[in-house]
Parts: C-alpha cells; sequence; structure tokens
C-alpha cells in the first residue's frame, strides 16, 4: 500500500462522471440543484442568524440547531459548487489531492452531523424525562463540551476513512462514477487489495451510524415511555411536539445513509447516486423547513424579528421625511 502523498499518488487526475451524460439533462439539472443549493444557503444561515438575534431561542435546544445548520451548509457547500460547474463544463477532471480533501471535508462534516443529532436527542431526553435538573445537566458548559467532542469524534473517524480510501494504490482506471468523490467509487479504482480498508470503513460507519442511531432510539424508547406516564393529554402533545422535527430530520439523514453506506459493494448500483444527491443536496436544505415550520417558538421568533424590522424601518422613514 502506497503513502497516500507518496510516489506518483498525487500526480493521478481523476475524471467524475457525474450525474448523467446527457447534455439535454445537464442545464435544467444544472438551474434545479442550483436553486435547492440558494435555498440550503438562506435557509440555513436563516436559521443561524434567527437563533442568534432572538433572545428566546438562547437555549441549547437551538444552540444544537445552529451547529447541526452549519455542518449542512459545510457538507452541501463542499459536494454543490463542484457537481454545479460539472454540469456545464466539457472538462470533469479533478486531482488527486483535491479529491481527497473532498472526501475528507465531506465525512467530517457528515459524521459531525450523526453525532449532533445524538446530542440533540440527548437534549430532548433530558428536557423531557429530566425537566427539574434539566438546567443543571446541559448547562452552557456541557453543550460546548457536547458539541466539541462530536466534531472530535467526526474529525478522527474522517481521517481514517480518508487513509482507507485513498491510502491504496492507483494504477488502473481513473473514471470515477459519481458527481463526487465518495467512498465506493473510489475504492472501485484502487489496484491494491481494499478488503482489510473496506472491513475498517465498514467498522468505523457501524460505530458513527449505527452506534448514534440506536443511541438515538433508545432515547426515544425513553422519551415514549415517560410521555405515556404524563397525566395531561396537552402535556403529552406538547412534548411529542418539540420531538417531531428531530425525528423527522433523523429519519431523512439516517435512512439514506443506512441504504448508501450499510450494504454490500456488490450491491451498490445506479440508485446509489440517487440517494447520495438526497443525503448531500437535498436533506440540507429541506432540514431548515423541517425545524421552522413544524416549530411554534422558530415562527413566533420569526414573526418578532420581521415586526422589529418593519417598525425599524418605518421610524427610519419618518425621520427622513422630517428631515
Amino acid at each position: 500500500m502506497l503513502s497516500v502523498m507518496g510516489g506518483n499518488q498525487t500526480q493521478i487526475k481523476f475524471i467524475l462522471l457525474g450525474i448523467t451524460d446527457r447534455p439535454c439533462a445537464q442545464t435544467p439539472l444544472f438551474v434545479l440543484f442550483l436553486l435547492i443549493y440558494i435555498v440550503t444557503l438562506v435557509g440555513n444561515v436563516g436559521i443561524i442568524t434567527l437563533v442568534r438575534v432572538s433572545p428566546i431561542l438562547h437555549t441549547p435546544m437551538y444552540f444544537f440547531l445552529t451547529h447541526f445548520a452549519f455542518t449542512d451548509i459545510c457538507y452541501s457547500t463542499v459536494i454543490s459548487p463542484r457537481m454545479l460547474a460539472d454540469l456545464l463544463s466539457e472538462d470533469k477532471t479533478i486531482s488527486f489531492t483535491a479529491c481527497m480533501m473532498q472526501y475528507l471535508i465531506f465525512a467530517f462534516f457528515a459524521i459531525s452531523e450523526c453525532y449532533l443529532l445524538a446530542t440533540m436527542a440527548y437534549d430532548r431526553h433530558v428536557a423531557i424525562c429530566q425537566p427539574l435538573l434539566y438546567v443543571t445537566i446541559i448547562s452552557s458548559r456541557v453543550c460546548w463540551q457536547l458539541v466539541a467532542s462530536s466534531y472530535l469524534f467526526a474529525f478522527l473517524s474522517a481521517i481514517i476513512y480518508t487513509w482507507c480510501v485513498f491510502g491504496g494504490s492507483f494504477c488502473g482506471p481513473n473514471r470515477i462514477d459519481h458527481f463526487f468523490c465518495d467512498v465506493v467509487p473510489v475504492l472501485m479504482l484502487v489496484c491494491s487489495d481494499t478488503h482489510s480498508s473496506e472491513m475498517v470503513i465498514f467498522a468505523f460507519v457501524t460505530i458513527n451510524v449505527v452506534g448514534t442511531s440506536m443511541f438515538i432510539l433508545l432515547s426515544y424508547i425513553s422519551i415514549i415511555c415517560t410521555v405515556l406516564r404524563m397525566c395531561s393529554a396537552q402535556s403529552r402533545a406538547r412534548a411529542f411536539h418539540t420531538c417531531t422535527s428531530h425525528l423527522m430530520a433523523v429519519s431523512l439523514f439516517f435512512g439514506s445513509a443506512f441504504f448508501m453506506y450499510l450494504q454490500p459493494s456488490s450491491s451498490h448500483r445506479s440508485l446509489d447516486k440517487v440517494a447520495s444527491i438526497f443525503y448531500a443536496v437535498v436533506t440540507p436544505m429541506l432540514n431548515p423547513f423541517i425545524y421552522s415550520l413544524r416549530n411554534k417558538e422558530v415562527k413566533g421568533a420569526l414573526l418578532k424579528c420581521r415586526s422589529r424590522f418593519f417598525n425599524h424601518w418605518q421610524h427610519r422613514r419618518v425621520l427622513s421625511l422630517r428631515t
């Protein structure tokens, strides 16, 4: 196995085959994915800004949500601009280093999202199952520790994934049948034996994806048991309502991740591109809508900000007319 930076590895250039090779479909797809990317940026930046400027949203749940929105922006940005450029370009080559860095950064933010979703589930578990101790358990210091741990575990895992994928010998075909440098299509180009690398990747995917999803599942089993013991129907409805948005985000992210990464390499097929588009491009766009349209606190904060902005604009207009 060659070193990632050794020999002539860094001189290799790959060719990304992209989403489709039909010229007639490339322009419509460019317009569609450009709109999706713009909505993703506006929606997630909007969530981060709203939480920062609205005092009623200065709670641990929304602190975690800002980091969740940040990871959505980052791992979508790693993929979408390059994909959009390739849809309109004849030259779809990407250097070994650029390919490796794209995968490293994408893996880092995607794994961070797994741990942030688990952290948000823990936050909901404490809020519903131990409400009297919530302020003590989920303190500001603990929030930062949980987020920092999520990024640390994600970084270490991303380094290991990247070494396993790009640490082999590339001496044959250089055409990646995908729109970005992902695990499966890149490993298909490795000339050396990839069995050990695949086992390591599968083990860490199991830890990161299955481990966090099981933690989320156990958290919600505990939440459901606690909610069902509540005497008031209104309390039960309010408790379930606070979890709905998170459950929808978990289902979207982990559903596509399970389909993509927890199946044998021999089972991968053309649907992989559809699954990749869904979790890497579409899901980051949907998350702001999930957390805003079904959340009364976010909608209330948005209305207050809009009212404050409108009043400020009217006040400036009156002052300008007087002068």
